[in-house]
């Protein structure tokens, strides 16, 4: 089911009531202390771009762009050709594609590695099976898109350091995978932002937003990236 579209049907639930795996959308939200990664990627002036799909590209979005050194987030598709990438298509969960984010961040501000550590520390659950929270499907499974064998090469051997902390309850699902990135419509695009009394964002992201500045008070900056 796509909860976003049907959200006026859920949208006076308390949090409570959403069980989801277990917990209550406010203890998915709470952010896991994980470790920082004890591999990370070289530091040049350039900017660099970092691919990740964790769930629906408005939350994932929202939390990347309150990141200092993150210049742009952009909502996608990853994992699918050109032809289908798009949010009609997608939908239908036959794509091959996951909703992504694309993040240009300056790694001289804040590292892959330390993207990485948001993204799993925050941004999404990652013992979640093609889903996240209400939202079921492969399009919204955990995965990530490295950008040459650097950022596999520090993906891979940051997994494993979360594996062996036994940081989750549950196995971490997260994959490895390669495949384009395409923008999603104008409309998906810093949809937080635009919309902040929208019940979705209201209920599922802005819990992150705040766990985020919780956890990583360092990172965090007020304003929006971009």
């Amino acid at each position: 089911m796509r909860a976003r579209a049907s959200f006026g049907i859920i949208a006076g639930l308390t949090l409570a009531a959403w069980a989801v795996g277990g917990a209550s959308i406010a203890e998915s939200a709470r952010a896991i202390p994980v470790p920082a990664p004890k591999i990370d990627a070289a530091r040049p002036a350039a900017l660099q771009t970092a691919v990740l799909a964790g769930g629906c590209f408005w939350g994932m979005e929202a939390v990347f762009e309150h990141l200092k050194g993150v210049k742009s987030v952009t909502s996608g598709y990853a994992g699918g050709d050109q032809g289908s990438a798009n949010y009609d298509a997608v939908s239908t969960e036959r794509t091959r594609h996951a909703e992504a984010v694309r993040i240009v961040f300056d790694p001289r501000q804040i590292s892959y590695g330390t993207l990485l550590r948001v993204y799993f520390g925050v941004a999404h659950d990652p013992t979640q099976l093609n889903r996240q929270g209400p939202d079921t499907g492969p399009s919204y499974r955990s995965a990530i898109f490295p950008i040459g064998a650097e950022q596999e090469r520090v993906a891979r051997a940051y997994l494993a350091q979360l594996a062996a902390a036994k940081v989750y309850p549950r196995p971490i699902v997260t994959r490895i995978e390669r495949g384009p990135f395409f923008p999603a419509e104008a409309y998906h695009q810093n949809f937080a932002r635009r919309n902040p009394q929208h019940g979705y964002i209201r209920t599922w992201d802005e819990p992150k937003m705040a766990a985020l500045k919780a956890a990583f008070p360092a990172l965090w900056q007020d304003g929006w990236s971009g």
